[in-house]
């Protein structure tokens, strides 16, 4: 099995309005949500989102200006909120110091300043990369882990993992995209956004526990004798 008929089996099983799939994709909004997510799911992340949204903070300059005890209060649905208030704190001052503002940053920033920075795993990173700052990056996770482990298949790395699910025929990838989206450009970005979306919201969907269920076994017999 290659990584695009992967793709081409997810895209049949699931979908979803906005092919680039994380809300407010391009936006700084990005960022706060990347850490946000961590170790919680996206409900308990939005909740917090929605928290800084009110208080008038989802703002570069604002969050690494505020306190990480008034941060870690406002973020506590997330938990873990102050271990997460002092990456997100320092992560913004470190931004501004660096790069001024969101727009400089995603437009020069590098994966290897960016996982450098304290709390920035691969994951995050790549997160940020490719939702935020609009890059050709395949983000990997835990999902991805699980879905292509009850294949059978084993990855050593996150990068190695990574470099799998980016192995795509792009052309047969964009013709997929292009008839459901209307507004699907074809480049890179887009199609990695799209298969990481895949991948996730089936897994919302199919995972249960830390079984699959019926139709994802289905699933899993067809690409297995492909």
């Amino acid at each position: 099995m290659s990584a695009t008929e992967l793709f081409r089996a997810l895209f049949g099983a699931t979908k979803f309005d906005d092919f680039r799939w994380w809300p407010r994709y391009g936006e700084f909004e990005v960022i706060v949500g990347a850490i946000l997510i961590q170790n919680t799911n996206w409900k308990n992340a939005e909740l917090a989102l929605e928290n800084l949204r009110k208080s008038g903070l989802l703002d570069l300059q604002n969050l690494a200006n505020l306190s990480v005890e008034n941060l870690a209060e406002i973020i506590k649905p997330s938990g873990f909120y102050n271990q997460k208030a002092k990456r997100l704190n320092s992560l913004c001052r470190a931004i501004a110091a660096e790069f001024g503002d969101f727009e400089n940053f995603a437009h020069a920033v590098s994966r290897e300043w960016l996982i450098s920075q304290k709390g920035i795993g691969a994951e995050t990173c790549d997160a940020i990369l490719c939702y935020a700052c609009g890059r050709a990056v395949m983000v990997a996770d835990s999902y991805s882990v699980r879905f292509l482990g009850a294949l059978g298949y084993e990855f050593e790395s996150y990068d190695e993992l990574s470099e799998w699910l980016g192995a795509l025929e792009f052309g047969e990838v964009f013709k997929l995209a292009n008839s459901r989206y209307d507004n699907f450009s074809n480049d890179e970005n887009g199609a990695f956004a799209l298969f990481h979306g895949l991948i996730v919201e089936f897994c919302k969907a199919h995972l249960k526990g830390k079984k699959f269920d019926e139709f994802a076994i289905n699933l899993f017999d067809e690409l297995k004798c492909s």
